[in-house]
């Protein structure tokens, strides 16, 4: 027996049921989004908290042509775990960071300004070998990337420069959008016009990229003129929509992955008036049952979602009564009275009647993103349909 199915019949405190034919599914509707460009599934932060090399080999199955993480780090695990046959990139670096290793696993690496490249040069001198580069362009998201003007002008110009030299190979010219959840707002249309007028600039000077992108999982779902040669997809790979403004998940053909459920840990009867977690913030309003569910916020349940976050036991909707403490939370049963072991389900789909990543984001005051990415290394992740 595999130790996910192990997992899956053992008796469980807790976990996290990754459904990867609905990730493959996903991956595929997204393909079909955007016809003309390769697919760039991301995987940093472990998958979104799904499980990295699980999830990127399922999306690579699926026909994404690239994996991105955010570290190096990240993506030479994936290396590591056999995904050899596939393109990765990683764009979160700081000064001493793995250039060399980078060079020497076939990663692109990601370049924002003058002190990058001088590192990544540095290394490739070191390892006899030139680096997979892609420039990376601040269009108004002001975060990560080169300004435009005299700092893009002498980066493309040093780069062209050590490609020249055999110290590396421009392989893309990128950007990242800082609005594209927020349909019609005109920084998308800024920085899309500012992102041709950077990568026109790069490429009159001698740059001949593989791959130009700045789409991530709303401009991949709404903005078509964006997709150019790649559209890197994030959350939407797991089935969550990246804002509820643009639609639900089942709106964009997605299927929500992960399941996140718990066993009753005990169910007992208390009389009216009685305080319930820390601070007594809620008192049963009669004489009712509490469940213990085995969740808190060490495993990533926020405790911002106290009084608010809803939970399916025995296929009704209940909330969670007062705060969420770090290993538990309780949630008036209203007299129900399941068996110690019942299942409570925190969020999946939605398609079992359950709450979704994004019910809990809204009783939390936060993004579903959030919600499925804390989740912690307690709660076992369990895999289901692994073979397509």
């Amino acid at each position: 027996m595999t130790e996910t199915a192990a997992l899956r019949t053992a008796p469980l405190r807790a976990r996290a049921e990754i459904d990867l034919a609905a990730l493959r599914a996903n991956v595929r509707t997204l393909r079909a989004l955007a016809p003309g460009a390769a697919l760039m599934a991301v995987v940093k932060s472990d998958a979104y908290g799904h499980g990295a090399v699980r999830c990127a080999r399922a999306a690579v199955e699926a026909g994404a042509a690239w994996l991105g993480t955010a570290t190096p780090e990240e993506a030479l695990v994936l290396r590591a775990a056999g995904l050899d046959d596939v393109r990765i990139m990683c764009w979160l670096w700081t000064p001493g960071g793995p250039w060399r290793e980078a060079i020497e696993a076939d990663l692109d690496v990601s370049l924002s300004g003058m002190w990058a490249l001088r590192e990544v040069t540095d290394a490739a001198r070191q390892a006899g070998a030139s680096a997979r580069v892609q420039l990376k362009a601040d269009t108004g998201l002001g975060r990560g990337g080169c300004q435009p003007g005299d700092d893009w002008a002498e980066l493309v110009r040093e780069a062209l420069r050590a490609e020249a030299d055999g110290l590396v190979r421009i392989t893309g010219l990128w950007s990242h959008f800082a609005c594209a959840d927020e349909p019609g707002h005109p920084s998308i249309a800024a920085q899309l016009s500012r992102f041709r007028e950077m990568v026109a600039y790069a490429e009159a000077q001698g740059v001949r990229p593989e791959v130009r992108h700045i789409a991530n999982s709303p401009a991949t779902l709404t903005v078509p003129d964006s997709h150019f040669d790649l559209v890197r997809t994030g959350i939407a790979t797991y089935g969550i929509s990246p804002s509820p403004e643009l639609g639900s998940p089942a709106d964009f053909g997605l299927r929500p992955v992960m399941t996140l459920s718990a066993s009753l840990a005990l169910v007992k009867h208390v009389p009216g008036g009685h305080g319930v977690s820390y601070g007594h913030h809620y008192i049963t309003p009669g004489e009712t049952t509490l469940g213990l569910v085995p969740l808190g916020y060490a495993d990533g349940i926020p405790r911002h979602a106290s009084g608010a976050g809803p939970v399916l036991v025995g296929g009704k909707w209940r909330t969670v009564a007062g705060r969420i403490a770090m290993d538990q939370f309780v949630v008036d049963l209203g007299g129900d009275e399941p068996e110690p072991g019942a299942q409570a389900v925190l969020f999946g789909p939605g398609d079992g009647g359950e709450p979704t990543a994004e019910d809990w984001a809204q009783a939390a005051g936060t993004i579903a993103y959030e919600i499925v990415t804390r989740i912690g290394t307690r709660v076992p992740r369990v895999y289901r349909n692994a073979s397509t």
